[in-house]
């Protein structure tokens, strides 16, 4: 039978009994570091597990989180809570709350914890009239939170009184919650490393998303860093793979301890980026301090911190227990995706303010409307996946947004991100160019700018058959795919023709006036008639009835329809004299000559060596023949 796996936090006071309450319950002591017990406080956050069976028979796999109460201790706290399904706020009996109890459940509200119960400690050191005080004062606490209807559990670590019952309640609350995306892009928050003996670099952390096996590759952010998982455990014991809401440890191969650290995180390679900036919505606890615009804090989310400035969008302060859009600038680079949940800490001192959810993780670089913008993040805070890729996709304009970028910025599988795009392909809003979203009215935009821009070329050079792909491309600053797309659907819709290089309004003929006709027929006729002794072109030209650049136009014309073919900087023949030359090739080869030189061709045809080279060159590039030492093989 699967197992389910869920992770259990501790939250609470120092000296509250944390570690105990989760030795009692595992039989495993959390505290690893030889300071922690001398001290006698929980310094690092710990580990444990723990498998119950619910009377369904499901079997759940807990992973409890011991983080430390200290206020010195609330960044390791933080580290640990991240990514926790559910939360034990561990509240002694004969203390009652205390400050870490308020700012530690203040984290847990923020971070969005949905599941979890208070647990009232060392329940046999006082009388059953303090013990119903206490229940009273948490039961005021929680009220209006996730723990308003959780149960309030007695107990003792000493004597196990509580523990059935407490347990009984884990699995109630691990059925209720939501399980972890194990189908998902692999994420692991980096919480702990070190090296052992013969192994090399081990990292642990919480398994947020995806799944990992032996020898897959990952990639480590923000350092771009490539791994390979060499050795895998879940919960202390050797496995082939891991899944999503399981505490994990790692054997990386490829990488040395010193470029790992906590904060850092590991995910598939080639997916996701880091930013250096996100959008979010942000909320402050109803005791905070108001918050001002370009404040500097301390950004926490799942085991990375870093110092952030606050942008506020809109305002210029945040009042205490409000809530407003804001832009952070990290001081440097950390992964980060849509719906994951942060805290911030005052700069100095460190006191918690604060927290809320990102929107956008890679928000569009330059000026943005600032109006714009508070649409774009309402559409995405509360829309669904159709509506997130909608808005996504529209933002980037006329030349959409790319599928790697999607999934870059959302985190979406390919099969997510597949099936809204599928919803909005067929409501019409979104049209699929090969790689690459554009929003179907962007896409008619394209392709009306697009006619215009032909129409607009022609009514500038009537004398010049079509405008370059490449040009018309570039004036409308399309990418390569969207404009391939765009010219695509015009011919097919017969807005437009497309010859060779050049693009032309359908049906669209050049109109010469008759000075212009006469000197298009001068100039062919000059060359046709010429043969291989071809005059000057300034020379025809210079002989026309008009200006320079109404010639020059109609030389252009005839060299793009292949009436004219230029082998030089002034040397230019008739297409009828070059099939004729390829002809006379042909009649020698039959003739059983196998090859011929430069003094042979200048026989053979009557020309010059002015002439001869060009054109065996040319002859060359067409494959009529082929130049071996001072000769030429007739192929």
């Amino acid at each position: 039978m699967a197992l389910n796996s869920v992770i259990v936090g501790t939250a609470g006071h120092i000296d509250h009994g944390k570690t105990s309450l989760v030795k009692a319950l595992t039989g495993i002591d959390a505290d690893r570091l030889a300071e922690e017990k001398e001290r006698g406080i929980t310094i690092d956050i710990g580990f444990a597990h723990l498998e119950l069976k619910s009377p369904d028979g499901r079997i759940f796999r807990f992973g409890f989180v011991d983080v430390p109460g200290h206020e010195r201790f609330v960044r390791n706290m933080l580290t640990g809570i991240g990514g926790i399904d559910i939360v034990l706020l561990v509240i002694a009996a004969d203390e009652g709350i205390k400050p870490q109890t308020r700012e530690h459940f203040d984290i847990c509200r923020m971070l969005c914890i949905q599941h979890g119960m208070t647990v009232l400690t060392k329940a046999d050191l006082v009388d059953a009239e303090r013990l119903e005080a206490v229940r009273r004062e948490v039961t005021d606490f929680v009220r209006g939170s996730f723990l308003e209807h959780a149960p309030i559990l007695p107990l003792s670590s000493q004597t196990g009184a509580g523990l059935n019952e407490l347990k009984t309640a884990l699995v109630e609350a691990a059925a209720r919650a939501e399980a972890k995306d194990s189908g998902g892009i692999v994420r692991l928050p980096i919480d702990r490393v070190f090296t052992m003996k013969g192994f090399g670099s081990v990292i642990t952390g919480t398994l947020v998303s995806g799944m990992l096996h032996k020898e897959d590759e990952l990639e480590v952010f923000p350092s771009r860093e490539h791994a390979r998982v060499r050795g895998l455990q879940v919960h202390g014991a050797p496995a082939e793979s891991a899944r999503a809401g399981e505490r994990t440890a790692l054997n990386l191969a490829g990488i040395n301890k010193e470029d790992l650290a906590r904060g850092m995180t590991l995910a598939a390679p080639g997916r996701l980026r880091a930013t250096g900036q996100a959008d979010v919505r942000l909320t402050l606890l109803q005791d905070a301090k108001p918050l001002k615009d370009r404040a500097r804090v301390h950004f926490h989310a799942f085991t990375s911190e870093v110092i952030a400035e606050l942008r506020l969008l809109g305002s210029k302060s945040v009042p205490a227990g409000g809530s407003a859009y804001a832009e952070l600038r990290f001081a440097e680079p950390v992964l980060l995706l849509p719906g994951d949940r942060f805290i911030i800490r005052q700069f100095s001192p460190l006191v918690t303010l604060g927290g809320g959810a990102v929107l956008d993780a890679h928000p569009l670089k330059g000026k943005v409307n600032a109006k714009a913008r508070e649409t774009f993040l309402h559409q995405i805070e509360d829309g669904n996946d159709e509506q997130h890729l909608k808005a996504l996709i529209a933002r980037r304009g006329q030349n959409g947004l790319a599928v790697s970028e999607a999934v870059a910025e959302t985190g979406w599988t390919d099969a997510r991100l597949h099936r809204a795009k599928e919803v909005l392909a067929a409501s019409g809003e979104v049209v699929a160019v090969p790689g690459v979203l554009l929003a179907s009215a962007e896409f008619e935009r394209a392709g009306t700018a697009a006619v215009e821009a032909v129409k607009r070329f022609h009514d500038e050079n009537p004398l010049v058959s079509g405008i370059n792909k490449e040009e018309l491309r570039e004036r409308l600053r399309l990418s390569a795919a969207v404009f391939s797309e765009v010219l695509h659907k015009l011919v097919r819709d017969k807005q437009a023709e497309v010859s060779g290089e050049q693009v032309r309004v359908a049906g669209r003929s050049i109109i010469m006036k008759d000075d212009e006709a006469e000197a298009k027929q001068t100039i062919e006729k000059a060359f046709a008639s010429a043969g291989l002794k071809v005059p000057a072109m300034k020379e025809v030209m210079a002989g026309l009835p008009l200006d320079k650049s109404r010639a020059q136009k109609i030389v252009t014309l005839l060299l793009r329809d292949r009436v004219l073919v230029k082998l030089a900087d002034d040397l230019v023949f008739h297409q009828g004299s070059l099939q004729s030359l390829r002809q006379l090739m042909q009649k020698r080869k039959a003739d059983g000559h196998k090859t011929i030189d430069v003094a042979a061709f200048k026989e053979l045809t009557g020309i010059s060596r002015k002439y001869a080279i060009p054109l065996l060159e040319f002859l060359d590039r067409e494959r009529v023949t082929r130049r071996e030492g001072d000769k030429r093989v007739l192929l």
